[in-house]
């Protein structure tokens, strides 16, 4: 098993709906709205929504991470990656709120905490800041990426393979970030690669 959060998405190529691309915008918005409203009282940006202190708190002092908090957060993080993948036309299937048989997070094995060091938590968000630079410029470029494939899966009703493996590889990258900075399931440090 991976050290580090792995992210499935089955993409969609050939035969999309091109009315659905089309409107993709307002089509995400109700679902976004739900994703946000996990998030009201939150200032933090790309961990938005995921329960980061109770585990920072209960690795430091009890080395152990809360089985209940763990299993909110993949289902949560699967959402988000469900919402993202439809809002940036990886998929044309509506993101459901329960869990999905063509997007997955899967989580390390981290036997409720035992697996990871109790002292790193505290340094994790200060050695995240490089990877947080780089995953910024990888979603300008996979933003930009899918405005194109928006243009072109619009007109044609296919979706560009290029488009699809880096927007893919972006989304990944981030929950690998979340993973090792925010959720504390991974002690690994991720690579700056796709």
């Amino acid at each position: 098993m991976s050290k580090q959060i792995k992210t499935d998405i089955e993409i969609t190529y050939k035969k999309r709906n091109k009315t659905t691309v089309f409107w993709r915008g307002i089509l995400v918005f109700p679902v976004a709205v739900l994703i946000c409203s996990f998030a009201v009282q939150s200032n933090a940006g790309f961990a938005a929504g995921l329960i980061i202190l109770p585990p920072l708190l209960t690795l430091v002092f009890r080395e152990v991470y809360p089985s209940y908090v763990l299993t909110f957060n993949q289902a949560f993080l699967e959402l988000q990656t469900r919402v993202i993948a439809y809002a940036l036309l990886l998929t044309d299937e509506y993101p459901s709120i329960e869990r999905n048989k063509n997007i997955g997070v899967e989580f390390p094995e981290i036997k409720g905490g035992k697996s990871l060091n109790r002292w790193l938590p505290l340094v994790k968000w200060f050695l995240s800041i490089p990877l947080i630079l780089v995953g910024l410029v990888y979603s300008v470029i996979a933003l930009g990426m899918t405005f194109i494939a928006w243009i072109m899966t619009s007109a044609t009703g296919n979706y560009p393979k290029w488009a699809g493996k880096f927007v893919f590889k972006t989304i990944h990258f981030w929950n690998r970030v979340n993973g090792y900075a925010f959720i504390l399931v991974s002690d690994k440090y991720p690579s700056f690669g796709l």
